[in-house]
Protein backbone atom coordinates (compact mmCIF):
# COMPACT_ATOMS: atom_id res chain seq x y z
CA UNK A 1 0.00 0.00 0.00
CA UNK A 2 2.87 2.14 0.75
CA UNK A 3 4.79 1.04 -2.36
CA UNK A 4 1.23 2.18 -4.44
CA UNK A 5 1.10 5.76 -2.40
CA UNK A 6 4.72 6.09 -3.16
CA UNK A 7 4.14 5.09 -6.97
CA UNK A 8 0.94 7.61 -7.29
CA UNK A 9 3.06 10.25 -5.51
CA UNK A 10 5.78 10.14 -8.37
CA UNK A 11 3.12 9.93 -10.53
CA UNK A 12 1.87 13.30 -9.48
CA UNK A 13 5.15 14.58 -8.61
CA UNK A 14 5.66 13.53 -12.62
CA UNK A 15 2.84 15.29 -13.69
CA UNK A 16 3.45 18.56 -11.85
CA UNK A 17 6.42 18.00 -13.48
CA UNK A 18 5.20 18.00 -16.64
CA UNK A 19 2.74 20.61 -15.80
CA UNK A 20 5.25 22.72 -14.73
CA UNK A 21 7.61 22.12 -18.43
CA UNK A 22 4.62 23.30 -20.33
CA UNK A 23 4.09 26.20 -18.88
CA UNK A 24 8.15 26.80 -18.94
CA UNK A 25 7.62 28.08 -22.19
CA UNK A 26 8.41 31.34 -23.13
CA UNK A 27 8.15 34.17 -25.95
CA UNK A 28 11.64 33.52 -26.72
CA UNK A 29 11.03 30.01 -27.79
CA UNK A 30 9.56 31.13 -30.51
CA UNK A 31 13.82 30.94 -32.26
CA UNK A 32 13.09 27.60 -31.94
CA UNK A 33 9.99 27.69 -33.62
CA UNK A 34 9.98 30.09 -36.55
CA UNK A 35 12.25 32.78 -36.83
CA UNK A 36 11.94 35.98 -39.11
CA UNK A 37 14.64 35.98 -41.93
CA UNK A 38 15.82 38.46 -44.84
CA UNK A 39 13.56 37.51 -47.19
CA UNK A 40 10.85 37.66 -44.86
CA UNK A 41 11.91 40.88 -42.93
CA UNK A 42 12.19 42.42 -46.28
CA UNK A 43 9.09 41.48 -47.40
CA UNK A 44 8.03 42.64 -43.83
CA UNK A 45 8.98 46.00 -44.49
CA UNK A 46 7.98 46.55 -47.92
CA UNK A 47 4.58 45.02 -46.52
CA UNK A 48 4.00 47.16 -44.14
CA UNK A 49 5.03 50.52 -46.03
CA UNK A 50 3.27 49.76 -48.99
CA UNK A 51 -0.08 50.12 -47.77
CA UNK A 52 -2.57 52.07 -48.82
CA UNK A 53 -0.82 55.07 -48.90
CA UNK A 54 0.44 55.46 -52.46
CA UNK A 55 -3.36 55.50 -53.43
CA UNK A 56 -4.38 57.72 -51.07
CA UNK A 57 -1.47 60.78 -50.26
CA UNK A 58 -0.62 61.49 -54.32
CA UNK A 59 -3.72 63.82 -54.23
CA UNK A 60 -2.65 65.55 -50.27
CA UNK A 61 1.14 65.66 -51.37
CA UNK A 62 0.12 67.40 -54.62
CA UNK A 63 -2.26 69.88 -53.08
CA UNK A 64 0.53 71.67 -51.14
CA UNK A 65 2.69 71.65 -53.70
CA UNK A 66 0.46 71.97 -57.01
CA UNK A 67 3.06 70.94 -59.28
CA UNK A 68 4.18 67.71 -60.85
CA UNK A 69 8.16 68.31 -60.19
CA UNK A 70 7.88 69.36 -56.73
CA UNK A 71 5.29 66.25 -56.08
CA UNK A 72 7.81 63.56 -57.28
CA UNK A 73 10.96 65.58 -55.58
CA UNK A 74 8.63 65.39 -52.04
CA UNK A 75 7.94 61.27 -52.80
CA UNK A 76 11.84 61.11 -53.27
CA UNK A 77 13.25 63.01 -50.07
CA UNK A 78 10.45 61.45 -47.69
CA UNK A 79 12.05 57.88 -48.97
CA UNK A 80 15.33 59.20 -48.29
CA UNK A 81 14.39 60.53 -44.89
CA UNK A 82 12.41 57.58 -44.21
CA UNK A 83 15.80 55.24 -44.60
CA UNK A 84 17.77 57.81 -42.64
CA UNK A 85 15.29 57.26 -39.88
CA UNK A 86 15.49 53.06 -40.51
CA UNK A 87 19.62 53.24 -40.41
CA UNK A 88 19.23 55.23 -37.05
CA UNK A 89 16.89 52.58 -35.87
CA UNK A 90 19.30 50.08 -36.99
CA UNK A 91 22.27 51.36 -34.93
CA UNK A 92 19.75 50.82 -32.20
CA UNK A 93 18.20 47.72 -32.93
CA UNK A 94 21.60 46.08 -33.02
CA UNK A 95 22.70 47.73 -29.85
CA UNK A 96 19.55 46.68 -27.74
CA UNK A 97 18.31 43.44 -29.49
CA UNK A 98 14.91 43.63 -27.78
CA UNK A 99 11.19 43.99 -29.14
CA UNK A 100 9.22 46.34 -28.92
CA UNK A 101 10.79 49.08 -31.39
CA UNK A 102 11.13 52.87 -29.59
CA UNK A 103 10.42 51.32 -26.43
CA UNK A 104 13.49 49.62 -24.98
CA UNK A 105 15.41 52.29 -26.67
CA UNK A 106 13.72 55.12 -24.63
CA UNK A 107 13.96 53.24 -21.63
CA UNK A 108 17.71 52.96 -22.01
CA UNK A 109 18.61 56.34 -23.02
CA UNK A 110 15.88 58.19 -20.81
CA UNK A 111 14.02 56.26 -17.96
CA UNK A 112 10.77 54.67 -17.48
CA UNK A 113 9.01 57.69 -17.72
CA UNK A 114 9.36 58.37 -21.39
CA UNK A 115 9.20 54.75 -22.31
CA UNK A 116 6.10 54.48 -21.05
CA UNK A 117 4.74 58.23 -22.15
CA UNK A 118 5.65 56.50 -25.69
CA UNK A 119 4.19 52.89 -24.84
CA UNK A 120 0.76 54.61 -23.39
CA UNK A 121 0.28 56.83 -26.38
CA UNK A 122 1.03 53.68 -28.61
CA UNK A 123 -1.35 51.68 -27.30
CA UNK A 124 -3.54 53.60 -27.52
CA UNK A 125 -3.34 55.81 -30.19
CA UNK A 126 -1.18 55.44 -32.90
CA UNK A 127 -0.94 51.86 -33.40
CA UNK A 128 -4.69 50.89 -33.01
CA UNK A 129 -5.22 54.29 -35.05
CA UNK A 130 -3.20 53.32 -38.00
CA UNK A 131 -4.23 49.93 -37.47
CA UNK A 132 -7.55 50.94 -38.13
CA UNK A 133 -7.10 53.69 -41.27
CA UNK A 134 -5.68 50.86 -42.84
CA UNK A 135 -8.49 48.76 -42.10
CA UNK A 136 -10.92 51.93 -43.33
CA UNK A 137 -9.04 52.17 -46.35
CA UNK A 138 -9.55 48.14 -47.05
CA UNK A 139 -12.82 48.46 -46.49
CA UNK A 140 -13.40 51.35 -48.78
CA UNK A 141 -11.56 49.75 -52.00
CA UNK A 142 -13.33 46.61 -51.37
CA UNK A 143 -17.00 48.10 -50.99
CA UNK A 144 -16.45 50.22 -53.61
CA UNK A 145 -17.42 48.14 -56.83
CA UNK A 146 -21.18 46.74 -54.98
CA UNK A 147 -21.94 50.83 -55.01
CA UNK A 148 -21.07 51.83 -58.49
CA UNK A 149 -21.76 55.46 -59.01
CA UNK A 150 -21.68 56.27 -54.95
CA UNK A 151 -20.25 56.16 -51.83
CA UNK A 152 -20.91 53.07 -49.68
CA UNK A 153 -22.84 53.48 -46.77
CA UNK A 154 -20.56 54.27 -43.79
CA UNK A 155 -21.91 51.03 -41.73
CA UNK A 156 -21.22 48.78 -44.43
CA UNK A 157 -17.09 50.44 -44.50
CA UNK A 158 -17.30 50.10 -40.89
CA UNK A 159 -18.50 46.66 -40.30
CA UNK A 160 -15.92 45.05 -43.19
CA UNK A 161 -13.09 47.06 -41.29
CA UNK A 162 -14.02 45.26 -37.65
CA UNK A 163 -14.51 42.70 -39.73
CA UNK A 164 -10.93 42.13 -41.30
CA UNK A 165 -9.53 43.34 -37.98
CA UNK A 166 -10.46 40.51 -36.11
CA UNK A 167 -9.48 37.82 -38.74
CA UNK A 168 -6.49 39.72 -39.00
CA UNK A 169 -5.80 39.28 -35.11
CA UNK A 170 -6.74 35.76 -34.85
CA UNK A 171 -4.66 34.92 -37.62
CA UNK A 172 -1.62 36.74 -35.81
CA UNK A 173 -2.68 35.55 -32.01
CA UNK A 174 -2.59 31.58 -33.72
CA UNK A 175 0.60 31.57 -35.64
CA UNK A 176 3.75 33.53 -35.86
CA UNK A 177 4.75 31.27 -39.25
CA UNK A 178 1.13 31.68 -40.23
CA UNK A 179 0.94 35.31 -40.26
CA UNK A 180 4.39 35.77 -42.03
CA UNK A 181 3.52 33.70 -44.54
CA UNK A 182 0.28 35.53 -45.32
CA UNK A 183 2.15 38.71 -45.27
CA UNK A 184 4.45 37.26 -47.85
CA UNK A 185 1.62 36.14 -49.57
CA UNK A 186 0.12 39.81 -49.54
CA UNK A 187 2.96 41.49 -49.98
CA UNK A 188 3.73 39.44 -53.75
CA UNK A 189 0.04 39.93 -54.17
CA UNK A 190 0.30 43.75 -53.76
CA UNK A 191 3.75 44.30 -55.56
CA UNK A 192 1.76 42.80 -58.59
CA UNK A 193 -0.82 46.01 -58.89
CA UNK A 194 2.33 48.19 -57.93
CA UNK A 195 4.20 46.68 -61.28
CA UNK A 196 1.61 46.74 -63.35
CA UNK A 197 1.00 50.75 -62.68
CA UNK A 198 4.69 51.02 -63.01
CA UNK A 199 4.93 48.92 -66.16
CA UNK A 200 1.70 50.89 -67.64
CA UNK A 201 3.19 54.30 -66.89
CA UNK A 202 6.72 53.06 -68.53
CA UNK A 203 4.77 52.21 -71.75
CA UNK A 204 3.00 55.14 -71.66
CA UNK A 205 6.30 57.71 -71.22
CA UNK A 206 7.87 55.55 -74.15
CA UNK A 207 4.53 55.83 -76.73
CA UNK A 208 5.34 59.57 -75.67
CA UNK A 209 3.01 60.63 -73.19
CA UNK A 210 5.37 63.32 -71.37
CA UNK A 211 3.12 66.69 -71.87
CA UNK A 212 1.99 66.73 -68.04
CA UNK A 213 5.65 66.91 -67.36
CA UNK A 214 6.71 69.87 -69.12
CA UNK A 215 7.18 72.84 -67.03
CA UNK A 216 6.92 70.83 -63.81
CA UNK A 217 7.50 73.37 -61.55
CA UNK A 218 5.73 76.09 -63.09
CA UNK A 219 2.74 77.64 -60.74
CA UNK A 220 4.08 75.36 -57.72
CA UNK A 221 3.73 76.41 -54.36
CA UNK A 222 6.89 76.51 -52.72
CA UNK A 223 7.03 77.23 -48.53
CA UNK A 224 7.84 76.31 -45.33
CA UNK A 225 4.21 75.71 -44.63
CA UNK A 226 3.31 74.07 -48.16
CA UNK A 227 6.65 71.79 -48.46
CA UNK A 228 6.19 70.11 -44.44
CA UNK A 229 2.44 69.53 -45.24
CA UNK A 230 3.50 68.05 -48.30
CA UNK A 231 6.17 66.07 -46.17
CA UNK A 232 3.52 65.32 -43.57
CA UNK A 233 1.19 63.53 -45.94
CA UNK A 234 3.88 61.86 -47.52
CA UNK A 235 5.62 59.99 -44.63
CA UNK A 236 1.78 58.43 -44.08
CA UNK A 237 2.34 56.55 -47.39
CA UNK A 238 5.66 55.62 -45.69
CA UNK A 239 5.01 54.76 -42.08
CA UNK A 240 6.17 51.48 -41.24
CA UNK A 241 9.99 51.99 -42.00
CA UNK A 242 10.71 51.09 -38.64
CA UNK A 243 8.09 47.85 -38.31
CA UNK A 244 11.15 45.70 -38.69
CA UNK A 245 12.21 46.52 -34.79
CA UNK A 246 9.39 45.74 -32.95
CA UNK A 247 10.27 42.34 -33.83
CA UNK A 248 14.25 42.30 -33.07
CA UNK A 249 14.37 38.73 -30.97
CA UNK A 250 12.47 36.77 -33.45
CA UNK A 251 14.95 37.78 -36.21
CA UNK A 252 17.48 35.54 -37.66
CA UNK A 253 21.39 36.95 -37.85
CA UNK A 254 19.62 40.35 -36.42
CA UNK A 255 23.15 41.84 -36.59
CA UNK A 256 22.69 41.38 -40.93
CA UNK A 257 19.50 41.05 -41.75
CA UNK A 258 17.96 44.15 -39.96
CA UNK A 259 20.55 47.03 -41.69
CA UNK A 260 20.13 44.68 -45.05
CA UNK A 261 16.00 44.12 -44.76
CA UNK A 262 16.41 48.53 -44.30
CA UNK A 263 19.08 49.02 -46.98
CA UNK A 264 16.92 46.40 -49.67
CA UNK A 265 13.35 47.35 -48.47
CA UNK A 266 12.85 51.09 -47.97
CA UNK A 267 14.77 52.18 -51.63
CA UNK A 268 12.90 49.82 -53.32
CA UNK A 269 9.30 51.28 -51.77
CA UNK A 270 10.79 54.87 -52.39
CA UNK A 271 11.65 53.71 -56.47
CA UNK A 272 7.97 52.20 -56.57
CA UNK A 273 6.69 54.72 -55.22
CA UNK A 274 8.39 57.86 -57.50
CA UNK A 275 7.41 55.40 -60.57
CA UNK A 276 4.36 55.34 -59.39
CA UNK A 277 3.31 58.48 -59.35
CA UNK A 278 4.83 59.27 -62.72
CA UNK A 279 2.70 56.58 -63.88
CA UNK A 280 -0.44 58.48 -62.64
CA UNK A 281 1.01 61.94 -64.35
CA UNK A 282 1.26 60.05 -67.34
CA UNK A 283 -2.74 59.81 -67.94
CA UNK A 284 -3.67 62.42 -65.20
CA UNK A 285 -2.96 66.24 -65.41
CA UNK A 286 -2.64 67.87 -61.46
CA UNK A 287 -5.96 69.12 -61.93
CA UNK A 288 -7.30 65.75 -62.92
CA UNK A 289 -5.84 63.96 -60.35
CA UNK A 290 -6.64 66.42 -57.80
CA UNK A 291 -10.24 65.98 -58.71
CA UNK A 292 -9.79 62.17 -58.66
CA UNK A 293 -12.21 60.19 -56.08
CA UNK A 294 -9.91 56.99 -56.28
CA UNK A 295 -6.30 57.97 -57.88
CA UNK A 296 -4.89 54.25 -58.78
CA UNK A 297 -9.10 53.43 -59.45
CA UNK A 298 -8.63 56.16 -61.80
CA UNK A 299 -5.91 55.35 -64.00
CA UNK A 300 -7.35 51.74 -63.83
CA UNK A 301 -10.22 52.82 -65.76
CA UNK A 302 -8.03 54.89 -68.02
CA UNK A 303 -5.05 52.37 -68.90
CA UNK A 304 -6.35 48.66 -67.63
CA UNK A 305 -10.24 48.89 -69.61
CA UNK A 306 -11.77 46.60 -69.22
CA UNK A 307 -9.53 45.01 -67.04
CA UNK A 308 -9.61 47.94 -64.46
CA UNK A 309 -11.14 45.71 -61.67
CA UNK A 310 -8.02 44.38 -61.17
CA UNK A 311 -6.87 47.78 -59.43
CA UNK A 312 -9.07 47.61 -56.65
CA UNK A 313 -9.41 44.15 -55.89
CA UNK A 314 -5.23 44.25 -55.58
CA UNK A 315 -5.64 47.71 -53.46
CA UNK A 316 -7.60 45.48 -50.90
CA UNK A 317 -4.62 42.70 -51.27
CA UNK A 318 -2.42 45.60 -50.32
CA UNK A 319 -4.06 47.38 -47.35
CA UNK A 320 -4.45 43.93 -45.73
CA UNK A 321 -1.34 43.41 -45.88
CA UNK A 322 -0.03 46.23 -44.74
CA UNK A 323 -2.74 45.93 -42.00
CA UNK A 324 -0.89 42.29 -41.36
CA UNK A 325 2.06 43.73 -40.80
CA UNK A 326 0.98 46.24 -38.41
CA UNK A 327 -0.83 44.38 -36.21
CA UNK A 328 1.92 41.36 -36.73
CA UNK A 329 4.59 44.42 -34.97
CA UNK A 330 2.41 46.11 -32.96
CA UNK A 331 1.43 43.16 -30.93
CA UNK A 332 5.24 43.21 -29.67
CA UNK A 333 5.18 45.99 -28.32
CA UNK A 334 2.14 45.77 -26.38
CA UNK A 335 3.84 42.28 -25.01
CA UNK A 336 6.91 44.39 -24.64
CA UNK A 337 5.19 46.90 -22.38
CA UNK A 338 3.30 44.38 -20.48
CA UNK A 339 6.55 42.47 -19.52
CA UNK A 340 8.09 45.74 -18.12
CA UNK A 341 5.32 46.03 -16.16
CA UNK A 342 3.65 49.32 -17.76
CA UNK A 343 0.34 47.70 -18.61
CA UNK A 344 -1.52 45.08 -17.45
CA UNK A 345 0.76 41.94 -16.53
CA UNK A 346 -1.84 39.51 -18.69
CA UNK A 347 -0.91 41.64 -21.76
CA UNK A 348 3.23 40.08 -21.24
CA UNK A 349 1.59 36.75 -20.95
CA UNK A 350 2.41 34.04 -23.94
CA UNK A 351 -0.01 31.22 -25.75
CA UNK A 352 0.87 27.94 -24.64
CA UNK A 353 -0.49 25.89 -27.74
CA UNK A 354 0.75 28.78 -30.97
CA UNK A 355 4.02 30.40 -28.81
CA UNK A 356 2.41 34.31 -29.89
CA UNK A 357 1.56 37.00 -27.56
CA UNK A 358 -2.04 36.27 -28.37
CA UNK A 359 -3.38 38.86 -25.57
CA UNK A 360 -1.30 41.70 -26.38
CA UNK A 361 -2.71 41.05 -30.03
CA UNK A 362 -5.93 40.71 -28.85
CA UNK A 363 -5.80 43.68 -26.64
CA UNK A 364 -4.22 46.12 -30.11
CA UNK A 365 -7.14 44.53 -32.19
CA UNK A 366 -10.25 45.61 -29.79
CA UNK A 367 -8.65 48.96 -29.15
CA UNK A 368 -8.17 49.49 -32.81
CA UNK A 369 -12.14 48.08 -33.43
CA UNK A 370 -13.15 51.09 -30.73
CA UNK A 371 -11.73 53.72 -33.25
CA UNK A 372 -13.63 52.52 -35.66
CA UNK A 373 -16.77 53.08 -34.68
CA UNK A 374 -16.92 56.95 -34.12
CA UNK A 375 -14.08 57.87 -36.49
CA UNK A 376 -12.69 58.55 -40.08
CA UNK A 377 -10.24 58.60 -42.20
CA UNK A 378 -8.78 61.82 -42.32
CA UNK A 379 -9.37 62.54 -38.31
CA UNK A 380 -7.52 59.30 -37.22
CA UNK A 381 -4.61 60.21 -39.87
CA UNK A 382 -4.19 63.78 -37.90
CA UNK A 383 -3.59 62.18 -34.59
CA UNK A 384 -1.66 59.82 -35.99
CA UNK A 385 0.57 61.96 -37.65
CA UNK A 386 1.02 64.51 -34.82
CA UNK A 387 1.64 61.88 -32.02
CA UNK A 388 4.06 59.71 -33.89
CA UNK A 389 6.74 62.02 -34.86
CA UNK A 390 6.80 63.31 -31.90
CA UNK A 391 8.06 59.67 -30.52
CA UNK A 392 9.99 59.34 -33.95
CA UNK A 393 12.20 62.63 -32.92
CA UNK A 394 12.39 61.92 -29.28
CA UNK A 395 14.01 57.69 -30.18
CA UNK A 396 16.35 59.42 -32.83
CA UNK A 397 17.49 61.86 -30.11
CA UNK A 398 17.80 59.05 -27.61
CA UNK A 399 20.66 57.56 -30.30
CA UNK A 400 22.43 60.75 -29.95
CA UNK A 401 22.20 61.27 -25.94
CA UNK A 402 23.73 57.17 -25.98
CA UNK A 403 26.35 57.99 -27.71
CA UNK A 404 27.68 59.82 -25.00
CA UNK A 405 25.80 57.99 -22.07
CA UNK A 406 26.54 54.45 -22.90
CA UNK A 407 29.69 54.23 -25.07
CA UNK A 408 29.99 50.60 -23.04
CA UNK A 409 27.56 48.98 -25.82
CA UNK A 410 28.50 47.41 -28.20
CA UNK A 411 27.03 48.86 -31.73
CA UNK A 412 27.53 46.52 -34.12
CA UNK A 413 26.43 49.24 -36.89
CA UNK A 414 27.51 52.59 -36.59
CA UNK A 415 26.04 55.50 -38.31
CA UNK A 416 27.31 58.88 -38.74
CA UNK A 417 26.27 61.21 -36.19
CA UNK A 418 25.21 63.41 -38.99
CA UNK A 419 22.05 61.35 -39.93
CA UNK A 420 20.67 61.43 -36.15
CA UNK A 421 20.85 64.85 -36.24
CA UNK A 422 19.31 65.63 -39.27
CA UNK A 423 16.34 63.44 -38.60
CA UNK A 424 16.14 64.95 -34.92
CA UNK A 425 15.30 68.47 -36.45
CA UNK A 426 13.18 67.44 -39.34
CA UNK A 427 11.26 65.55 -36.81
CA UNK A 428 11.17 69.06 -34.88
CA UNK A 429 9.75 70.57 -37.75
CA UNK A 430 7.25 67.94 -38.76
CA UNK A 431 5.78 67.96 -35.11
CA UNK A 432 5.80 72.08 -35.39
CA UNK A 433 4.67 72.62 -38.62
CA UNK A 434 1.16 71.64 -38.39
CA UNK A 435 0.43 73.50 -35.20
CA UNK A 436 1.98 76.86 -36.99
CA UNK A 437 0.47 76.26 -40.78
CA UNK A 438 -2.88 74.79 -39.44
CA UNK A 439 -3.85 75.00 -35.80
CA UNK A 440 -6.46 72.66 -34.69
CA UNK A 441 -7.99 71.71 -31.27
CA UNK A 442 -6.78 67.77 -32.17
CA UNK A 443 -3.07 68.79 -31.53
CA UNK A 444 -4.25 70.15 -27.58
CA UNK A 445 -6.02 66.99 -27.14
CA UNK A 446 -2.95 64.62 -28.62
CA UNK A 447 -0.71 66.62 -26.28
CA UNK A 448 -2.92 66.38 -23.51
CA UNK A 449 -3.83 62.72 -23.79
CA UNK A 450 -0.19 62.17 -24.14
CA UNK A 451 0.34 64.11 -20.58
CA UNK A 452 -2.20 62.17 -19.18
CA UNK A 453 0.04 59.13 -18.79
CA UNK A 454 1.84 60.82 -16.57
CA UNK A 455 -0.86 60.81 -14.11
CA UNK A 456 -1.32 56.98 -14.59
CA UNK A 457 2.26 56.12 -14.26
CA UNK A 458 2.46 58.10 -11.31
CA UNK A 459 -0.16 56.41 -9.83
CA UNK A 460 -0.05 52.50 -10.96
CA UNK A 461 3.91 52.03 -12.03
CA UNK A 462 5.94 54.43 -9.71
CA UNK A 463 3.65 53.90 -6.04
CA UNK A 464 2.37 51.13 -7.62
CA UNK A 465 -1.55 51.33 -5.69
CA UNK A 466 -2.78 47.78 -5.05
CA UNK A 467 -6.70 48.18 -5.25
CA UNK A 468 -6.16 48.05 -9.34
CA UNK A 469 -4.18 44.92 -8.78
CA UNK A 470 -6.99 43.00 -6.26
CA UNK A 471 -9.76 43.71 -9.21
CA UNK A 472 -7.41 42.20 -12.02
CA UNK A 473 -5.97 39.19 -10.28
CA UNK A 474 -9.25 37.03 -10.47
CA UNK A 475 -10.02 38.61 -14.16
CA UNK A 476 -6.37 37.70 -15.11
CA UNK A 477 -6.56 34.26 -13.65
CA UNK A 478 -9.97 34.05 -15.07
CA UNK A 479 -8.67 35.27 -18.85
CA UNK A 480 -5.40 33.09 -18.41
CA UNK A 481 -7.73 29.39 -18.29
CA UNK A 482 -9.21 30.80 -21.05
CA UNK A 483 -6.75 31.74 -23.17
CA UNK A 484 -4.49 29.03 -21.98
CA UNK A 485 -1.16 31.59 -21.63
CA UNK A 486 1.76 31.61 -19.28
CA UNK A 487 3.84 34.50 -17.81
CA UNK A 488 7.50 34.73 -19.55
CA UNK A 489 9.14 34.74 -16.10
CA UNK A 490 8.51 30.90 -15.73
CA UNK A 491 10.76 29.90 -18.44
CA UNK A 492 14.20 30.85 -15.83
CA UNK A 493 12.69 28.76 -13.06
Amino acid sequence: MGEESLKKRKGGDKGREDSQSIQKISYKYISFYFKVGLVSGICMIVGTIIGSGIFVSPKSVLANVEAVGPCLTIWAACGVLATLGALCFAELGTMITKSGGEYPYLMEAFGPIPAFLFSWTSLLVTKPSSFAIICLSFAEYASAPFYPGCDPPQVVIKCLAAAAIVVITIVNSLSVKLGSYLQNFLTAAKMIIVTIIIVSGIVLLAKGKTENFKDSFKDSKISVSSISLAFYNGLWAYDGWNQLNYITEELKNPYRNLPLSIIIGIPLVTVCYVLINISYFTVMTSTELLQSQAVAVTFGDRVLYPASWIVPLFVVFSTLGSANGTCFTAGRLVYVAGREGHMLKLLSYISVKHLTPAPAIIFYGAIAIIYIIPGDIDTLINYFSFAVWIFYGLTVLALIVMRFTRKELRRPIRIPIIIPVIVTLVSILLVLAPIISAPELAYLYCILFILSGLIVYVLFVHFKFNWPQKISKPITMHLQMLLEVVPEEEVSQ
